[in-house]
């Protein structure tokens, strides 16, 4: 592509560093490359080993910090129902002692009825002896007239 002649100015004119080193044995640059490669690898095995690590314990981090979440928000939620489960037996209790008294006032309120309608029918007894006696004295007072008379 290039010749020696028509490369650009800067590299065909001025010499090389390397003009000046003595030439490098034949495997010398060779072995290099081979070593920075195999380097080079062995870094990047070391980087993906970190990496991977790194990755790991970045999930059991997130893991963790998942189940502290799901336990935090699990005991308000488990706390929430055997307060609901309180409630609800409560509630029932509470039933059951409202039936109770209803019950126990429909009793009262019927004992209640009987006495009113005893104390009638006394009321109605007293005032039918009262009658029954006006009416005695008004007969007693007729039968002594007579006897008088």
């Amino acid at each position: 592509m290039f010749t020696q002649s028509s490369l650009p100015l800067a590299h065909g004119g001025v010499p090389s560093s390397s003009s000046f080193l003595p030439e490098p044995e034949p495997g010398g640059i060779e072995d290099a490359l081979l070593q920075l490669v195999q380097d080079h690898h062995h870094n990047s095995l070391k980087l993906r080993e970190r990496t991977d690590r790194a990755k790991k314990d970045a999930i059991k981090k997130a893991a963790r910090a998942a189940e502290l979440m799901v336990e935090a928000v699990n005991g308000g939620v488990q706390e929430s129902f055997v307060n609901e489960k309180r409630i609800e037996l409560e509630i029932r209790a509470l039933a059951a002692t409202i039936t109770r008294f209803t019950k126990q006032t429909d009793q009262w309120l019927t004992v209640t009825h009987s006495m009113n309608t005893a104390i009638k029918e006394i009321g109605d007894f007293e005032n039918w002896m009262k009658i029954m006696e006006f009416d005695c004295k008004s007969i007693t007072a007729a039968i002594h007239n007579i006897h008088q008379a």
